[in-house]
């Protein structure tokens, strides 16, 4: 007997999109795989066009046009987080589902959600997910328009460190690249904000608005977060300098990162950040730069429809 959802694939996700960054890490060390990957759906019975980017928020753009047209059942991502999040800002509220394909540097939401790593594998098995109805957060932050994420918004700390990684070195050190960026601010002095959520107040060097546990591929940081709450976890991280983040990160090893002298956390569906002085203070999301202080975090409930394996409920 066939699965349910191989039977509602068959049903109403005949033709698709396949939007994809042929600058994605993957894609560059394979610039064939974006066909394969095409040639795989197709073996499953989803028509996919393949659709590359040819510029930052072309994936938005292309995601928004198919679904004006209405000429898609299902849109497909391939590359990194930020290819992923592109897709989104252009689908959120429509009922096409969203499939993703790793192909990038960290790929937080595969890591979060048990999508295999390799394309070929996640392609092969697409077939196989069921979908759900998810919220997600949206960014409104300075002079930049509004910005919805699956996974999370840094503000402060990481957020800087994103800001000074080069695009080229992403491409060619995948995540070595952030790591090299993070030591370069050691013992750096860092710009103060502060958080307001449900009536509390916090200072800190690095805020984490995050709907996933999983953190840059590598560790949990948010460990009572989960795609299927209507909630964010919000951990705020003390210290004036870098110095304390090293423990931190090491520390969130072994224990949660919540249980960590000098971290903070609440549970909560909306998040205020402000600048306490006259320097400026970004904020990303899931891993791209959206934008500076001041800002608003708000979580907007069944916001997109994932197609997901059975496992990451469990997972979540």
């Amino acid at each position: 007997m066939e699965s349910g959802a191989k039977r509602y694939l068959k049903k109403i996700r005949r033709q698709a999109i396949l939007i994809y960054n042929p600058n994605a890490r993957k894609l560059i060390r394979n610039p064939r795989l974006s066909e394969r990957v095409r040639e795989l759906l197709a073996q499953r019975g989803v028509d996919a066009q393949l659709t590359p980017t040819a510029r930052p928020e072309h994936a938005t753009d292309l995601a928004r046009a198919a679904v004006a047209a209405s000429s898609v059942d299902l849109i497909v991502a391939m590359g990194g987080d930020g290819t992923v999040n592109e897709v989104l800002n252009g689908m959120v509220h429509s009922a096409v589902p969203l499939a993703v394909i790793p192909g990038g540097t960290a790929n937080v939401l595969c890591c979060e959600t048990g999508i295999p790593r390799h394309p070929e594998k996640a392609a092969t098995l697409l077939a196989d997910w069921k979908p759900e109805r998810v919220a997600v957060g949206r960014l409104d932050a300075h002079g930049a328009a509004p910005r919805y994420f699956l996974s999370m918004a840094g503000a402060g700390f990481d957020a800087k460190i994103v800001n000074e990684v080069q695009p080229g070195v992403k491409r060619k050190l995948g995540k070595i690249a952030y790591w090299i960026a993070g030591v370069s601010q050691f013992g750096r002095r860092l710009t103060i904000l502060k958080v307001r959520a449900d009536g509390r107040e916090f200072v800190t060097g690095f805020a984490l608005t995050s709907r996933v546990r999983n953190y840059g591929g590598d560790l949990e940081l948010a460990t009572e977060a989960s795609l299927f709450r209507d909630e964010f976890q919000l951990l705020t991280f003390a210290g004036r300098s870098t110095i304390p983040y090293g423990i931190y990160l090491a520390g969130s090893v072994v224990a949660p990162a919540r249980s960590l002298p000098g971290v903070t956390s609440a549970m909560t569906r909306r998040v205020e950040l402000l600048p306490t002085d006259g320097d400026p203070v970004y904020v990303q999301v899931d891993g791209e730069l959206a934008g500076r202080l001041p800002a608003v975090i708000e979580l907007v409930p069944s916001a997109v429809t994932l197609l997901l394996p059975e496992s990451a409920r469990r997972k979540g």
